[in-house]
């Protein structure tokens, strides 16, 4: 039996697949990794694409689209793997990709998941938005990466190489443990889309579990396939599920002060969108908060799910500074400098 089920989950992305199906089917180990497609109820040919020129390949037809985490979880609910690769269509993988992944996890227990270095596709010195080498997150909730704070991605130059604990691995690639996956709950499927992979790693962080990058391994991400930077839909999950992230898993004495603080940072987004007249991703960030207000009341039997099984509340991965002042106002646009 295969060891790892690597799962793409595709929506509307044929040109993706034509694109970067051929090295990933050559550049994986055939005996460690069955490829697998779920498809997440596309409307363009992307199934009829790949019953034509992948007929060897696995496809989970999913009846319609229900976002990056409910798609995970139905197409990942029946497979027997010990280890899940969730990959985006949008990534060019390398060679001996996979190996350092499985290697890493299959010799540290401790380990629940790792990533591999993410640069990015189209000016690939550089590292990518989505995962760098490795994902924090500050204290009020924003993410950042080795390699990347804000909007601000670094030229990698071997500087991150090193295999450290990182707070979450990016949902572009991400291997885990199948066991690990499915014991913390999967990925939260209210959250539809960004966040969600966070969300998933503070709850194993949180229970023990070590989550790495492995530089040894390097994959390339195109980035925004689905929503485009400026999307106000984007800003609307970002903030949304940013806030459900915070509330499920904050430990009890600091929900209120970093709420408060949100609250003001969220008001001084909305202020700022208006300056530039941004309507729409005002209204998004309006409707971020208030779903928010309204879906926090169906999560409290998941906050206090979380905090029960948590064994620690400190994690030094979630640091312990802001990442706005930091960015905004002592023009800190490296990691290694906010870190410092």
């Amino acid at each position: 039996m295969k060891k790892v089920a690597i799962v793409i989950l595709n929506w509307n992305g044929e040109k993706f697949l034509r694109k970067f199906l051929p090295d990933l089917i050559q550049h994986t180990t055939e005996s460690l990794a069955d490829i697998i497609i779920a498809d997440n109820g596309s409307t363009d040919t992307s199934v009829t694409f790949l019953q034509k020129e992948y007929p060897q390949l696995q496809i989970i037809l999913l009846d319609k689209n229900y976002g990056f985490a409910e798609g995970y979880n139905r197409a990942l609910s029946n497979l027997d793997y010990s280890f899940l690769l969730l990959l985006n269509s949008d990534v060019e993988v390398t060679k001996h990709w996979l190996e350092p992944l499985v290697d890493y996890l299959q010799q540290h227990p401790e380990a629940a998941a790792c990533q591999p270095k993410v640069r990015a596709y189209y000016d690939k010195e550089k590292f990518e938005h989505a995962g760098a080498c490795g994902g924090y997150i500050d204290k009020y909730g924003y993410p950042f990466c080795r390699g990347r704070i804000m909007r601000i991605t670094e030229k990698d130059h071997g500087q991150y190489d090193d295999i450290v604990p990182i707070f979450w691995a990016t949902g572009a690639c991400l291997l885990i443990r199948a066991t690990e996956y499915k014991d913390a709950g999967g990925l939260d499927d209210r959250f539809f889309a960004h966040m969600e992979e966070i969300d998933l790693c503070w709850r194993l962080r949180s229970r023990g579990k070590t989550i790495v990058c492995i530089p040894a391994s390097t994959v390339y991400h195109v980035g925004g396939g689905t929503l485009q930077k400026g999307s106000p839909f984007k800003t609307y999950l970002n903030f949304r599920n940013n806030l459900l992230m915070l509330y499920k898993n904050l430990p009890e004495d600091e929900l209120k002060p970093i709420m408060r603080i949100r609250w003001w940072l969220d008001t001084l987004a909305e202020v700022r969108f208006l300056l530039f007249a941004d309507w729409k991703n005002f209204k998004a960030v309006v409707k971020a908060r208030y779903d928010y207000r309204k879906m926090k009341k169906e999560m409290g039997t998941d906050r206090q799910s979380n905090l029960a099984h948590s064994v620690t509340s400190h994690i030094p991965e979630r640091v312990e500074k802001s990442l706005l002042v930091a960015f905004y106002v002592r023009k800190i646009h490296s990691f290694s400098r906010f870190i410092r």
